[in-house]
């Protein structure tokens, strides 16, 4: 099946490039460009695309206004394109729909997979992107009491602890870890966590999850519980606690073991 795309950007070069390397695939069509969100919406309208790429910032009428359009009259799904380190409304384009993320500077290969990605129906972040992107932008609602919210009363007590391990960015393999179960058991979980709450994707339960209160940000990960209290009582001469010196060595001890590790991901980093 041809994946057909609509490609919004009010960069031309930007744009036609995009476009170019989408249309060179033997699954994908670039259907049509547009350079403002009003172009992107009647493009839409018009041919009916799987996928529309959208530039947050563009003038008259912005990409987030454009996804929302979008989203609320077809079943095109949408993927921003951003600059993503300075931009401030990617809270808002989860908001109004859209389906992942691009940085401007996408490598070839990431930008076609990311539409076929889109185009079957998954989220183009990873769960744990998500997550952070949501803490990013719903930090100040985190502060605020936690209370029952009604929307939740629909999903079952397995229901409601597999949508709060989605929040906290596990995969499902690790949610079937986590709960015991089959991945088929924790897809069956998650289809009906969407269906029930009227949800697109796993991004907009993310935005559920922390919207609910159900998670907020700086909750602990799953299977981290706070402390129980003081340490254990030490015996003997080590009551006091250790020597000075020892604290000293134990110190830089620590501070090689952080150097090594943040040089060893850095290093297997891709």
């Amino acid at each position: 099946m041809t994946i057909r795309v609509v490609v919004a950007d009010d960069q031309e070069l930007v744009r036609s490039g995009f476009a170019m390397i989408l249309d060179a695939q033997p699954d994908i069509e670039v259907v049509a460009e547009a350079a403002d969100g009003g172009g992107a919406v009647d493009a839409v309208r018009r041919h009916a695309p799987d996928v529309a790429l959208l530039d947050i910032r563009m003038p008259r009428m912005d990409g987030i206004e454009a996804c929302r359009a979008i989203s609320a009259a077809s079943d095109c799904r949408t993927v921003m394109l951003t600059t993503f380190d300075s931009d401030e409304y990617v809270y808002d384009a989860l908001h109004a729909g859209a389906s992942g993320f691009l940085l401007k500077d996408v490598r070839r290969d990431d930008l076609v997979h990311a539409v076929r990605v889109v185009a079957r129906g998954d989220s183009l972040l990873a769960p744990s992107v998500a997550r952070r992107l949501v803490e990013q932008y719903t930090r100040p609602a985190a502060a605020r009491a936690r209370r029952p919210d009604p929307r939740l009363d629909v999903l079952t007590a397995r229901e409601r602890e597999t949508l709060l391990l989605l929040a906290r960015g596990l995969s499902n393999a690790e949610i079937a870890a986590e709960l015991v179960v089959s991945d088929h058991t924790v897809k069956t979980h998650v289809g009906n966590v969407l269906a029930k709450l009227g949800l697109r994707d796993r991004i907009q339960a993310v935005i559920c999850a922390y919207e609910t209160g159900l998670v907020a940000a700086g909750d602990p990960p799953p299977g981290e519980r706070p402390g129980p209290g003081p340490p254990p009582h030490r015996r003997g001469s080590d009551a006091a606690g250790p020597p000075a010196g020892a604290i000293r060595g134990t110190a830089r001890l620590r501070r090689m073991r952080t150097s090594h590790n943040v040089a060893s991901s850095q290093r297997s980093s891709p």
